[in-house]
């Protein structure tokens, strides 16, 4: 988003808004850093004034139940669904629509055009064989949807009625994308094929309170889905195993009695337990029928989605996971021969377990049945109760992705934040999470983890931040997600949202004031659709503090900070009277920060300035007392804030 746009979009006022076409000019302007900041959604009785859902807050509801046949030697995949879906809205609607991802494998489709570059692989898309509409307990219509890229649009028979349901039940197939599906597909590993499929079925577009139908089409970024129940049926050659998301609903069909045994054991042991070993692949055994096909059967409550992985050459261990109050959970993973070994996916469940530990005890209860980790083609890629990652994948990279997919469990899976147009809201949200892991784990094995790409070995942020900053092409972190390229998707939308939320809690708000905050906005927004405007006023109504200065120049635009110190004086030119240590902000981006001072006695003074010292001026005189002259006096001395030029930070007074 233009500065600009983001002043319009926020309502900032015309004055500020002259100051803002300008923001990549260095200099400082209390009255701009410090400008009103309205939001252009309105507080009402659905989005409250401390941004939690209101007192009538609604969100529409789907339930679905699936059945999906896998046929490897083709590569298609054939299903039927049925779709009951809730209008909770207090509006009447004529007209439905749907996801349909599969269409951005088409040649011809606006994620392709949108990639600028050349075509990795294309399929057919999706075939919707056929569809029926049954509204409010009628007999249901045949209906022929309208398809436009990956949407459809399917129109009412007779319109919906607020409070009312429509079962909507569907016929399709498709050709599986090979490893250029790139979020799913099919690829090889060493001893046989591996399917990971995600975005696998028609899926439900969201009605909401903001946009009312959000259509956005399926360009790069991810999705924004309504919660409801899943049943789903999974039906394979007999000598596939199948993890999916949620609960296996009929292991005595699908597993051997020792593996179910197996299992039992997991979900009392601390210590992963070995369901079917890298050994024991390919061995008839393992599996309670030979030939044929198997149907595997999973459900999962409040989710807004599911996925499954399939594969003959999977191996299969499991550990229990321990939540607040008692609950349990089981962490899993499926791998093949190849990733076996401490060094690599035999600490997948270890790795797993700690991390949905963690963010439970930390911020919110994990509330699903399992976790599972997955090592197949699709690397990276996450999805309620399951995570796609990389066969190659090893040591602290694997620790790293692992903690990383999974706690988007949390962002965006509990907290349903539409990532088709704030990625920032789960990739930001859920890259700072996992930082507090990678530091926690096993006494820090892995830590400190601040961004795998952008600081290595755990090199300072705040360093590896200033290009960024520094960069007058690098984006807004609040922008359209689908128009931030690549070059700055990872460093904008991952890092600096991420580090933004660190400064926040460590250095604006301190932990307590955060974590309460953040806290309450998680249980509130649980299995609900918060915006971007509602998180901010969350974050300022809970923690009591006016942040608009914070989200403007960290969020809204991508303005630099420097602090300086320069000039020492005395009170009546008396040391023994106390000293005054001039502080400037010479950029537009200003924080908290400490200042410490140094004096001929001895003595070392710290003191915290709050972003107000720079409200009202650029430059101001702080009290520092003292009873002897200032030796040095140095502005953020434990290195914390994102400070462009370090060199003005200390001030030496001459004699």
């Amino acid at each position: 988003m233009s500065v600009r746009n983001t002043a319009l979009r926020f309502g900032i006022s015309i004055a500020a808004l002259a100051a803002l076409t300008g923001a990549s000019d260095p200099g400082y302007n209390p009255r701009e850093t410090f400008a009103p900041l309205h939001f252009d959604q309105a507080v009402n009785v659905y989005r409250s004034s401390n941004g939690l859902p209101g007192p009538k807050y609604w969100q529409n509801r789907a339930d679905y139940q699936i059945h999906a046949a896998l046929d490897p030697t083709a590569k298609t995949l054939t299903g039927s669904e049925t779709i009951t879906y809730t209008n909770n809205s207090p509006d009447t609607l004529e007209v439905l629509w749907l996801q349909l991802e599969q269409n951005l494998y088409k040649a011809d489709s606006r994620g392709y055009m949108a990639a600028g570059g050349p075509i990795r692989g294309t399929t057919g898309g999706i075939t919707l064989e056929s569809a029926t509409i049954a509204v409010a307990g009628q007999k249901p219509v045949m209906v022929t949807p309208l398809i436009s890229d990956t949407r459809a649009q399917l129109i009412l028979p007779t319109p919906l009625a607020s409070g009312a349901k429509a079962v909507v039940t569907i016929k399709f197939h498709y050709v599986i994308p090979g490893k250029f599906g790139g979020r799913m597909g099919w690829g090889k590993s060493r001893d046989g094929a591996i399917y990971d499929l995600a975005q696998w079925y028609p899926r439900m577009a969201v009605y909401d309170d903001i946009r009312g139908w959000d259509t956005q089409p399926y360009l790069s970024q991810e999705f924004y889905l309504e919660y409801g129940n899943f049943d789903y049926w999974v039906t394979v050659p007999s000598d596939m195993l199948v993890a999916g998301s949620g609960e296996l609903m009929n292991p005595q069909e699908v597993l051997t009695k020792r593996q179910m045994a197996r299992l039992a054991e997991a979900h009392k042991s601390d210590k992963t337990v070995m369901i079917r070993s890298p050994e024991e692949i390919g061995d008839a055994d393992t599996r309670p029928k030979q030939g044929g096909t198997l149907t595997w059967h999973y459900h999962m409550n409040d989710t807004r989605d599911v996925a499954f992985s399939a594969s003959s050459v999977f191996a299969w261990d499991a550990a229990r996971i321990n939540l607040p109050d008692g609950k349990t959970s089981l962490a899993e993973s499926f791998y093949p021969a190849e990733s076996a070994g401490s060094a690599r996916w035999g600490r997948s469940t270890e790795y797993m377990k700690d991390a949905v530990e963690n963010f439970s005890r930390r911020w919110y209860p994990y509330p699903w049945p399992a976790a599972i980790n997955v090592a197949g083609p699709a690397s990276g890629m996450e999805y309620p109760g399951i995570v796609f990652d990389g066969i190659e994948d090893k040591g602290k990279a694997l620790f790293w992705i692992s903690a990383h997919e999974i706690g988007h469990g949390w962002f965006p899976m509990i907290v349903g934040s539409n990532e088709r147009r704030d990625a920032w809201m789960d990739e930001g949200f859920n890259t700072f999470i996992d930082t507090y892991e990678s530091d926690d784990f096993n006494h820090g094995e892995y830590g400190p983890k601040r961004d795998a790409e952008y600081a290595p070995g755990g090199g300072n942020p705040v360093d590896e931040i200033l290009p960024i900053l520094a960069d007058p092409d690098a984006p807004p972190i609040v922008s359209r997600a689908d128009t931030i390229t690549e070059k700055y998707r990872h460093s904008v939308t991952y890092f600096k949202a991420a580090l933004g939320l660190r400064l926040l809690r460590e250095q604006i708000l301190g932990h307590k004031r955060f974590d309460h905050a953040f806290r309450r906005y998680i249980a509130a927004w649980a299995y609900k659709h918060p915006k971007p405007a509602d998180f901010f006023r969350a974050m300022d109504s809970d923690a009591g503090e006016d942040l608009s200065y914070w989200w403007r120049g960290w969020f809204l635009n991508n303005w630099q900070m420097d602090l300086a110190v320069t000039g020492v004086s005395y009170v009546n030119n008396d040391p023994k009277q106390g000293a005054l240590v001039t502080v400037e902000a010479k950029d537009k981006l200003i924080m908290p920060v400490t200042l410490q001072v140094k004096f001929a006695d001895g003595t070392t003074k710290n003191m915290r300035l709050p972003a107000e010292t720079w409200i009202r001026q650029a430059s101001t005189a702080v009290p520092v007392g003292g009873t002897s002259k200032v030796v040095r006096a140095t502005l953020d001395p434990d290195h914390n804030t994102p400070d462009k030029d370090r060199s003005n930070n200390s001030f030496t007074p001459a004699g």
